[in-house]
């Protein structure tokens, strides 16, 4: 039988800011350009925003937290995540010394992997501290992979109590892959599962287990990396796909997908921001926000209208498994 959703979840909007950009993921984004970026989405209709301790050593929690603290708390949904303290680096730290995790900012502190209980405690209060909040409304498990067996039995039991004590709303996982997630989703009482990378146009791998799964048992699905890291976006030789080159076949099959999308006059990111949502489990995605332009970008691309047809000739080429739902509106 299906579980209740929190009411938190309900009003997850469908489209949600990606913080990692604002914690300077790649390259350098000032104080007021983050800002802004938060400003713009939340004109455009975003009322969902997802950052992590990971992103930028808690630079995008921080202004994250700033950004949002003129607005009222119930009308928004945050969420966070846990899995990793941030420990100051001990001595004088050199000026130059920058993140050697893909964030351009100066290296003032370590990621130390955590799934205790008293890890996960400690996370959430080091993240309230940096938001400027009194609670969280998601808190996920992020990348658990190679920590399973203590994320299961440390950690998931850790946020079921801060659930039920009511410093957090809801709790889920956040990964980039599904077998996990979906063990999560049969083995204990989550609310909720991140999912980035593995349910866009070219990776449906999620839909073998854990999207049946999460429908069966009433667990919302957020997706990350609709455009997988890139891809979906620009399809070109220089693109990445999961954070790396794009191999020779991806690229080409994402080339083609756009051919297709091209002959119905849709942009391909519009086909691919909308195309998850065809599955019953997905109340939102996640899209990474650098400015305010991005953000104006995203909110345009969410209304643009999308033909049945489209969806039926990537079927009709073999560019989409017909067991695959689509969006139907």
């Amino acid at each position: 039988m299906p579980q209740q959703r929190p009411d938190v979840l309900r009003r997850v909007s469908r489209l949600g800011f990606g913080g990692a950009a604002i914690g300077n993921l790649f390259a350098q984004v000032d104080d007021d350009a983050a800002a802004e970026a938060v400003n713009a989405a939340w004109a455009d209709g975003f009322r969902y925003f997802d950052t992590a301790p990971h992103y930028g050593l808690g630079l995008s929690e921080r202004r994250l937290g700033e950004a949002l603290r003129p607005r009222p708390r119930g009308e928004y949904v945050l969420s966070t995540k846990v899995g990793r303290i941030l420990e100051p680096l001990a001595g004088e730290i050199p000026e130059g010394l920058r993140d050697d995790e893909g964030f351009d900012v100066r290296r003032t502190h370590r990621r130390r992997w955590d799934f205790s209980g008293d890890g996960v405690r400690r996370s959430i209060e080091e993240s309230l501290q940096r938001l400027g909040l009194d609670r969280i409304d998601i808190a996920y498990l992020h990348d658990p992979d190679d920590h399973a067996e203590q994320a299961l039995a440390e950690a998931y039991p850790a946020l079921e109590k801060l659930r039920a004590e009511g410093v957090v709303g809801a709790i889920g996982v956040g990964m980039n892959q599904s077998a996990l997630p979906a063990r999560f989703v049969r083995e204990t009482d989550i609310d909720v599962v991140l999912l980035a990378g593995r349910y866009t146009l070219l990776d449906q791998s999620g839909l073998a287990e854990l999207l049946p799964a999460a429908a069966e048992r009433g667990v919302a699905v957020v997706l990350g990396g609709v455009f997988n890291s890139g891809l979906l976006a620009d399809p070109r030789q220089a693109a990445t796909y999961d954070y790396a080159p794009a191999p020779e076949p991806i690229l080409r099959r994402a080339l083609e997908i756009e051919r297709v999308c091209l002959e119905h006059g849709v942009p391909l990111r519009a086909a691919a921001l909308r195309f998850g949502f065809g599955h019953p489990a997905v109340i939102s995605a996640l899209i990474g926000v650098r400015d305010a332009g991005q953000a104006e970008d995203c909110a345009a691309l969410a209304g643009v209208a999308i033909p049945t047809e489209l969806w039926e000739d990537l079927r009709t080429r073999g560019l989409l498994s017909p067991d695959v739902p689509v969006p139907t509106e």
